[in-house]
């Protein structure tokens, strides 16, 4: 991984020794002989899956007793794995909402392709399922061999940009409902999600690593999307109403493309509020999924998620940039 940089082993390095000390031709190949083994013991913990980068040297101080070599192995340095999800873990201790409100965080920085989700379960979408809906409408289209039609396409440009729901609802009976939604997500990679029944849409349950998935999906290089259906979805998702650009694009300090979700369960009272987009921060980008449940008010859930997003944002930027991640 990008985020993850073996640094070169050095046999010999710069030669200590110098030609005023240079040991016997025998002595030479001993050395050689030491050197090589050292390189091969070191090199199977610095490329070992499971173990941090090491820089070692193997380094010469002249024969000793009998015309041996003096050998050292000196460890100059190591630098331990960049673990992304205790990253984020840290960063989201002291984010919380309401008492009943619950939230789960995942991120994904697209340069090192260092990713981490925090807190798991099942959260109804609300309206961030509009763009799975446009996925899974595209992905027909494309099956079809066609283009959206002009009524598929004012239907998608207001559901996105706007958050309308008898668009949403227009697209979801044109998909075929839940079965349509489901056999898309299988080709998308979103393997948690299963579609609300009926009309309800946006009931369907997701986890923010599928809402991941998604987003992977549309600002991905490729994918079940053809790249004209992901450069189509990314334009909508950067034109959102000026009042319904909270969320995830409060981490930005640059551009962002984003899709928001609301809702209040009349069966409780408290509200899931969920925010899904891109953000550019600090010079790089992240593609970013809250979901959260159990809010008292809409005003909370939203300060709950826009929390969440900062901070997940934030640790990743500084963990890049402590590590030197490209």
């Amino acid at each position: 991984m990008a985020y993850e940089n073996p640094a070169a082993l050095r046999p010999g390095g710069t030669d200590v020794a110098g030609p005023a000390s240079r040991a016997p031709r025998g002595t030479v190949r001993a050395v050689t002989a030491t050197a090589l083994l050292a390189c091969a013991v070191l090199g199977t913990a610095t490329y070992g899956a499971a173990s941090p980068p090491r820089t070692a040297a193997v380094i010469t101080t002249g024969a000793g007793a009998g015309g041996a070599a003096n050998v050292a192995i000196v460890k100059v340095s190591e630098e331990p794995r960049m673990v992304w999800s205790e990253v984020l873990a840290t960063a989201l201790r002291d984010v919380s909402g309401d008492p009943r409100a619950r939230y789960s965080v995942a991120v994904l920085d697209t340069a090192t392709g260092g990713r981490a989700v925090h807190g798991d379960g099942l959260y109804d979408t609300a309206s961030i399922v509009k763009v799975d809906i446009l996925a899974a409408l595209l992905l027909q289209a494309q099956d079809a061999g066609r283009d959206l039609t002009a009524q598929e396409k004012a239907w998608a440009e207001v559901m996105i940009e706007d958050s309308d729901n008898a668009a949403a609802t227009a697209l979801w009976r044109a998909i075929g409902r839940g079965a349509g939604l489901d056999a898309a997500n299988h080709r998308l990679g979103l393997t948690s999600t299963t579609a609300g029944s009926g009309p309800l849409w946006g009931l369907t349950q997701t986890t923010a690593a599928d809402q991941l998935t998604l987003l992977q999906g549309v600002f991905g290089a490729d994918g079940a999307l053809d790249a004209a259906s992901r450069a189509y979805v990314r334009r909508l998702m950067g034109r959102v109403a000026a009042g319904q650009a909270w969320g995830v694009p409060t981490a930005a300090d640059g551009s962002y493309e984003v899709k928001n979700g609301w809702l209040r369960r009349s069966t409780t009272g408290l509200w899931d509020i969920n925010s899904i987009g891109r953000v550019r921060a600090g010079g790089r980008t992240y593609l970013v999924a809250v979901v959260s449940r159990g809010s008292t008010t809409q005003a909370a859930g939203i300060t709950l998620v826009e929390r969440a997003a900062r901070a997940a944002v934030g640790s990743f930027s500084r963990a890049a940039g402590r590590s030197g991640s490209s």
